[in-house]
């Protein structure tokens, strides 16, 4: 099992949001990077669910990988923004993967406390400039993470 940080605007897709729902698509990905992360997931694999674009931004718990990878339809639906008519059926660009709610945190664990506790090197989310919404976490930083939120 691996772990993972996905971000998402609390607006947009919240915690509360994959809590009611239980399960959902982690589509629209339009960055390289972040698509070849997604790619690397495997079923059983643990995400951390950070809340970005508010404040405080932080990680407010923690989604399972329930199926991966797969397509990303958006990128075939010509009415969403997401659409890459450079894509194919036989060929897509984009994947993503099925997530499932696993925990809401007792408390939001804020990126400032994050900072306090980790070096940019342990946690690629703390490197100046770092857009990607999609990261793989280290298992020591995982489980580190994990103790800070007093989560059982």
């Amino acid at each position: 099992m691996r772990y993972w940080l996905l971000k998402s605007e609390p607006q947009v897709y919240s915690i509360d949001d994959l809590a009611q729902q239980q399960s959902t698509l982690w589509d629209g990905v339009r960055n390289y990077q972040a698509r070849n992360y997604l790619r690397a997931m495997q079923v059983g694999d643990l995400a951390f669910f950070y809340h970005s674009s508010t404040q405080p931004p932080g990680i407010v718990g923690l989604c399972r990988v329930l199926e991966a990878p797969c397509p990303d339809p958006t990128q075939f639906d010509p009415h969403s923004p997401y659409f890459d008519p450079k894509s194919k059926p036989e060929q897509p660009r984009w994947w993503t993967v099925r997530v499932g709610f696993a925990a809401k945190f007792p408390s939001m664990l804020t990126l400032e406390a994050l900072r306090q506790q980790f070096s940019p090197d342990q946690l690629p989310l703390l490197r100046r400039g770092n857009r990607l919404s999609v990261m793989p976490v280290d298992l020591e930083v995982a489980q580190a993470i994990i103790a800070l939120t007093g989560f059982r």
